[in-house]
């Protein structure tokens, strides 16, 4: 039997960012001891996972000692988009012994890499009801180099990895401790925006029912108003971050666009308690926020398009979406979630993964949470898996 933790860092590798929540179990409370986040070094991550171990662990090294993280096991997720698979499948119900042997040639068979050794792993997510004839499952592939590559910049960092988890379920922790009762029988889209990628994931009552990630992010919206206005792309950020207003942007085209029903079998690659962070910031000159509007409509429209594909394809298998939750560093665009509550006819909220969790990390200001906390949401739910597992 696996030995049970109290305690454990949840780490989140992105392309942009690195980020650290150290979590405890006291009781039958859930405490976040420590909240850290750091650049991750230029060219070190991409959307094909980490380029650059060393560089990484050294950036998570300092992400883990400047939050004052002492716990000495880890849950880290793998980095970068096509370094791993993940998805949902409806399989006939079967015993321990069968499904073992039918998830092994359903992972043969879905192998998109070009590295013949892979590691992987499946779980049932739902059983179904009694006498239901069918369950689901979802199962994770990934590269052999790729596991190895995370693990050795986890040890380099000074941390012991407990296990390795996939985003979609680590948000899905994350999902149900903060939002489960709120969230009760509500199917939830939950978009998380990073860098590079954009993963766009439905859960019900905690359990995933289906796994995306597109290859845009918050990178396109800065790259376009750095070729816009003939700036770098670090002022583009802040421009981006202290001017932009995608409430102010008209969701029309984006709303009434007809799209093509995402189907992920087809592809080549692949209220809650609506806490806004962004839209509650100092507003800035009507001037200046016009300025940087008007070089993100196309990549709001693109990610709106996106979010709706997804949508679409789920409703094409019976499935209804009644609310988008939005995290990731690109959830801070202030108006973000007015702007797709627009576009696609739905409440966005954007998602706070501490609400239900006790906060004593005491090198993270209450203002550094605030500003901060959507783009913690791989990371607790990294570090929930003491309570789930």
């Amino acid at each position: 039997m696996a030995k049970k933790l109290n305690s454990v860092v949840g780490i989140d590798i992105g392309s942009r960012s690195i980020k650290v929540a150290e979590i405890r179990s006291q009781g039958r409370d859930v405490v976040v001891t420590a909240l850290g986040i750091v650049d991750t070094p230029e060219g070190a991550v991409d959307h094909t996972g980490i380029y650059n171990s060393d560089a990484v662990a050294n950036a998570l090294k300092q992400a883990l000692s400047s939050s004052g993280v002492s716990v000495g096991q880890a849950v880290a997720t793998i980095a970068g988009q096509a370094s791993v698979l993940v998805r949902t499948l409806e399989v006939p119900k079967m015993n321990p012994n069968e499904l073992r042997e039918h998830m092994q040639w359903e992972i043969n068979r879905n192998i998109p890499f070009s590295e013949s050794t892979v590691v992987s792993d499946y779980r049932v997510v739902d059983e179904g009801a009694e006498g239901a004839q069918n369950m689901d499952v979802v199962m994770a592939i990934s590269p052999q180099s790729a596991i190895e590559t995370l693990m050795a910049c986890v040890k380099k960092a000074g941390k012991q990895l407990f296990a390795i988890d996939v985003e979609p379920l680590g948000l899905a922790r994350s999902v149900f401790t903060s939002y489960g009762d709120e969230f009760d029988n509500q199917t939830v889209c939950l978009v998380d925006i990073g860098h590079k990628t954009t993963s766009i994931n439905i859960y019900r009552n905690g359990k995933l029912l289906m796994p995306r990630q597109v290859p845009l992010g918050g990178e396109l919206l800065t790259k376009s108003i750095a070729d816009g206005l003939g700036v770098s792309g670090p002022e583009a950020e802040e421009i981006k971050r202290n001017q932009a207003d995608a409430s102010q942007v008209s969701a029309g085209g984006a709303a009434t666009q007809q799209f093509t029903a995402y189907n992920p079998f087809a592809e080549a690659g692949e209220g809650g308690a609506p806490e806004t962070s962004a839209e509650s910031a100092a507003p800035v000159p009507a001037a200046d926020a016009n300025r940087a509007n008007a070089f993100i409509v196309d990549g709001l429209s693109e990610l709106a398009e996106e979010a709706r594909r997804s949508i679409e394809y789920f409703r094409s298998k019976g499935g209804e979406v009644e609310r988008i939750v939005l995290c990731g560093g690109g959830a801070g665009l202030r108006g973000l979630n007015t702007y797709l509550s627009n576009a696609l006819g739905l409440p966005c909220d954007i998602f706070d993964p501490t609400r239900r969790l006790q906060i004593n990390a005491k090198k993270a200001s209450e203002e550094f949470v605030a500003g901060h906390k959507q783009e913690f949401a791989v990371a607790v739910g990294n570090g929930l898996h003491i309570m789930f597992d």
